[in-house]
């Protein structure tokens, strides 16, 4: 195929090396000891998103560090564990391992989209909740995309493919010209394919166990290097 531009989504694939942000923080609860059952926890995780969604929460001055800090808070209180001044020592300790791996994995992304973005133009299409801006200068990622497709923004979120085409859109090609590379099947791979995108699923660790058909993609990859 002739690529003429990349779409990339943002959070598990520019953040997190493809693995789910559930699978993430819960290693990171592990990590710390932290006395919840992995039922336990894939509740609160699920509550405080949905909670996200519905809740004007996240603010668009709001940087990922107060960003993680909200959802964390949400989780600890669902869990009974945010009463206490120990209580908030244990949120902080989250945060500040969740933040350093971000800040990690950001840099090695950040070094692959440079080298991209000397031969092709880039489009960020990401649900996100209105701050997406203020998180990409955080992890010095702002000055590589053409543009930032935020659902929050546009009023349009994945998995539907609107957004793509709209990404698509903004890269001034056809979409069979168009590279989207992205963490989930069922958000980022299936939309762009109904676009008619080429797909590159970035295969880390998932939500679940349940089997993935890894052909729905065109391309997988386990890195971004493996874009080079």
């Amino acid at each position: 195929m002739a690529i003429k531009g990349y779409i990339f989504d943002y959070g598990g694939t520019l953040d997190t090396g493809g693995d789910h942000w559930g699978k993430v923080i819960l290693h990171a609860y592990q990590h710390h000891q932290i006395p919840v059952t992995e039922e336990q926890y894939r509740d609160a995780y699920v509550y405080a998103e949905r909670t996200l969604g519905r809740q004007p929460i996240i603010q668009p001055d709001f940087t990922f560090r107060q960003t993680l800090e909200a959802k964390i808070r949400l989780q600890l209180q669902h869990l009974g564990l945010w009463n206490t001044e120990c209580d908030e020592n244990i949120a902080h300790a989250l945060v500040d391992t969740l933040y350093a791996r971000t800040q990690a994995q950001t840099v090695h992304s950040r070094e692959v989209l440079l080298r991209l973005k000397a031969r092709y133009p880039l489009v960020l299409v990401s649900n996100f909740y209105g701050n997406l801006g203020i998180v990409l200068r955080e992890f010095g990622l702002d000055d590589l995309f053409l543009t930032v497709i935020e659902s929050a923004v546009v009023g349009v979120r994945k998995p539907d493919p609107r957004i793509f085409m709209l990404g698509v859109e903004a890269l001034g090609v056809r979409p069979d010209e168009v590279v989207v590379v992205g963490d989930s099947i069922d958000k980022d791979i299936l939309p762009a394919r109904q676009t008619g995108c080429y797909t590159v699923w970035f295969q880390g660790e998932p939500w679940t166990d349940e089997p993935i058909d890894h052909t729905i993609s065109d391309q997988t990859i386990t890195d971004l290097t493996e874009l080079m």
